[in-house]
């Protein structure tokens, strides 16, 4: 080997200068290719792994976040429960079946069942009306216990099949309890009880159905000491056909681990959900960007064939026959790189810098059929996060129309408490709208009308309202609460301060190209500076704030919402003078309803 070296040194250094130049290049290319193929393939490798992760990250913490948000749903009802109506009730005098049903019909979306026992096991109500089967011993379940031993807090049991109740239709249905001890009071005395709720196991479930990791990758749920609550593959582990590591899992902290698990290695993603002591587990295979050798080398020989062939004719050809078409390549390269609409990458010259320039054309299409796409998914992303905004309904204002609903029953107000319970069922059926975003002017128009119904009711003489939408304005289309928010900044900021003397004027109108629904009060009234901030600074909607405000959606929401469904051209408009009211003005296309996909 050593003498062979020696000889091909003599005849290097011995050469021609177009062998010399030949072997240089050629071996200075091939180095080239191969450190900058291994580090691009290292790089790439690297960010690609960096960025599935953050990406998975970001899908554990959405469903996080869902899955809190439902069960504190469900902390939120468990207490209505107690404070409102079990805390407040004397079973002696009053049966608390009724109101229990009425918050039961509210989330039976969600939730099985509701009852209510004594601290001996005995069913004091139930909502749906059930009767406990003859042999069921309640005071010995788990969820029984577990409440009256930690008569402090609340208890989330695992899955399971719900048979306490003599079933009518034949059959049981897997549930999630959830517990808590109760005073009841009856007469001068009192007593501690239990009050369950069975959570539908299929609510919890749907959270996690549209939810898809990378790769084969899943999302699994713990409690603390391990126990599967949700898994994709239950069935299997159930019957030992599939393992999961799922008591290693649940002993971790938050933050992202790597395992080796039969015979594979993977990311874990662990994450804590509030109020239960449960985890999220979202598992990843680990990708391994490498490409297999049959792939490898027809790839390499390509490379070295095209460059093995420029260096030959940059022997052969005369140098200004090769470096021109170079330099207009370079040039239209670089048009390419100062941004702005450059001209067509210059394809000439040579086979090599032909195809090398017809290659850089198809990339640069590429690339902005890559950065169009970008920004459409930038876009729709946008538009996720804001219809997620004004998704969040105030919960105190579903609180304050309970408490109206039932001091309207305490006081014998039947048909206003009817009227109220109607409105704030079609207020969230609307609010809803079968996840649609784009719905015609009437149902958004009804939307408003059932929400100042309840408002009227809580605000007895503060205001009234009127609605005036011709048929053919009511037929074109608009987005999904638009026009509620601004509604309810109406009452809260101007309203509320009115001695009956309050109107709050919605008008819907179109002359053809445009729709406009302007939204007028006759209340205090906004500096010049203040109507400037309200469509330039960002919403801060605070759910857990207590105080009279705004449904947290904002004025600069709605605005941002239509100028991405519809463009630059249409928004929302401010008229206001202090002590003069108020006139907000929203421009939409007049687009029939239909015409237009949801997106």
């Amino acid at each position: 080997m050593r003498g062979l070296i020696e000889r091909l040194g003599k005849r290097f250094s011995r050469g021609s200068i177009r062998y010399v130049m030949f072997a240089s290049f050629t071996v200075s290319a091939l180095v080239a290719v191969l450190l900058t193929g291994m580090t691009l393939y290292a790089r790439f490798s690297r960010q690609m792994d960096e960025a599935i992760q953050e990406e998975n990250q970001i899908l554990v913490s959405q469903v996080n976040q869902s899955l809190s948000t439902y069960l504190r749903d469900m902390i939120r009802l468990s207490d209505a429960i107690y404070y409102n109506v079990v805390k407040n009730t004397d079973l002696e005098q009053e049966p608390v079946g009724e109101k229990i049903r009425l918050l039961y019909d509210t989330y039976s979306d969600y939730v099985e069942n509701v009852a209510l026992f004594t601290g001996d096991g005995r069913l004091v109500a139930t909502a749906p009306a059930a009767k406990v089967r003859e042999k069921a011993d309640v005071a010995s379940a788990p969820w029984f216990t577990v409440a009256m031993e930690r008569t402090e807090n609340l208890h989330f049991g695992v899955p399971a099949v719900q048979n306490l109740f003599e079933n009518t239709d034949s059959g049981y249905k897997r549930v999630i309890s959830l517990s808590c001890a109760v005073e009841l009071t009856g007469g001068s005395d009192t007593q501690l009880g239990v009050l369950l709720i069975d959570l539908k196991y299929s609510a919890l479930t749907a959270l996690f159905q549209s939810v898809k990791l990378s790769g084969s990758g899943y999302v699994y749920l713990v409690d603390g000491a391990g126990a599967l609550i949700y898994h994709p593959e239950r069935t299997l582990i159930a019957s030992g056909q599939v393992r999961e590591n799922n008591l290693w899992a649940a002993a971790l902290s938050d933050g992202v681990y790597t395992e080796d698990w039969e015979g594979s290695r993977r990311s874990v993603i662990v994450q804590s959900v509030g109020y239960t002591g449960w985890k999220l587990v979202g598992v990843v295979e680990r990708p391994v960007f490498m490409m297999s050798l049959r792939h490898t080398l027809p790839f390499l020989a390509v490379i070295l064939c095209v460059y093995l062939e420029l260096l030959i004719l940059m022997n052969v050809l005369l140098s200004r026959k090769l470096t021109e078409p170079l330099r207009r390549l370079q040039e239209s390269v670089g048009a390419v790189e100062e941004g702005g609409t450059p001209p067509a990458i210059y394809v000439g010259g040579t086979t090599e810098t032909r195809e090398l320039g017809a290659a850089i054309q198809h990339m640069v299409d590429r690339l902005r059929q890559l950065s169009d796409d970008m920004v459409r998914e930038h876009a729709a992303k946008q538009k996720s996060e804001l219809n997620a905004l004004q998704a969040q309904i105030n919960p105190h204002f579903l609180y304050n129309t309970l408490d109206i609903i039932v001091w309207m029953i305490e006081n014998g107000q039947r048909e206003d408490a009817v009227r109220v319970v109607t409105a704030l069922a079609r207020f969230f059926r609307l609010s809803l709208a079968k996840g649609r975003n784009i719905i015609p002017v009437r149902d958004e128009l009804e939307h408003v009308r059932n929400y100042l119904l309840i408002q009227e009711m809580r605000y007895k003489n503060k205001f009234r309202y009127q609605i005036t939408c011709p048929e053919e304005a009511a037929s074109l289309t608009t987005i999904k609460l638009v026009v509620q928010p601004i509604v309810e900044n109406a009452i809260y900021h101007s309203m509320d301060f009115m001695d009956g003397d309050g109107l709050i004027d919605i008008r819907a109108a179109t002359d053809g190209q445009t729709l406009t629904i302007t939204i007028s009060d006759n209340g205090l009234g906004m500096p010049p500076d203040v109507v400037e901030r309200l469509l330039t600074a960002p919403p801060q909607p605070d759910p857990q704030s207590t105080g009279k405000r705004g449904s947290g959606i904002g004025l600069r929401n709605v605005q941002e919402r239509i100028r991405l469904y519809f463009g630059p051209d249409y928004g929302v408009t401010i008229q206001s003078e202090p002590d003069e009211g108020t006139v907000v003005t929203l421009r939409l296309p007049a687009v029939p309803y239909g015409e237009m996909e949801e997106s």
